[in-house]
């Protein structure tokens, strides 16, 4: 692919993650302070397939559409308020988490594997986004230790299992189907 198609391509795919994380977050079950949706499996799968730099870029690009009002998060959320509110802690740490999970696999996709995927997910993922989520929702609301993660982790577990497993099998699956994400992702 010329270089001069490269940075069209990054756009698309940036754009394209952050609109896949857009829907994900209309699709939610509101069981607490802090919906249950699909946008952390996205967000896992955003720095998997397209690295570190394009993924965190993507969750970038999200978080300025819910600066400028479009309704991108659960329960149609956004502007300032979804970004210091409750739920505050979980978005903010999607660019991180993302830029990280992008990061090991870049130095892993040749030998991308699905316990490995597993591994980066469960700890450069979840376990970040929890840590950001819960003491955020901690701070910000007053509610104790206990309480912040009876309310914004336990409720979570098994949910957040099953899309940390279905993006962990995900990814191996499009490398092998798509060789041109791996190459793509090897090689930013």
């Amino acid at each position: 692919m010329s270089t001069r198609k490269q940075p069209i391509r990054d756009m698309m795919l940036i754009a394209l993650f952050t609109a896949l994380t857009a829907i994900a977050g209309q699709i939610y079950i509101p069981l607490t302070m802090v919906p249950i949706n699909l946008q952390t499996m996205i967000v896992l799968l955003a720095g998997s397939i397209l690295g570190a730099r394009r993924g965190a870029m993507s969750m970038v690009v999200l978080i300025l559409l819910v600066v400028v009002g479009a309704p991108v998060l659960s329960e149609g959320k956004s502007g300032l308020p979804a970004l210091v509110g409750p739920t505050a802690g979980y978005i903010w740490s999607w660019p991180i988490v993302a830029f990280l999970i992008g990061w090991l696999t870049e130095r892993m996709a040749p030998k991308l594997r699905f316990w490995k995927m597993v591994v980066v997910h469960f700890f450069a993922g979840s376990v970040i986004i929890f840590a950001f989520g819960v003491s955020w929702l901690h701070f910000s609301t007053g509610l104790g230790w206990n309480q912040a993660i009876a309310v914004g982790l336990l409720p979570f577990i098994p949910g957040d299992l099953a899309k940390l497993l279905v993006a962990s099998f995900l990814v191996p699956v499009l490398y092998r189907a798509y060789p041109l994400i791996q190459a793509h992702t090897i090689h930013k």
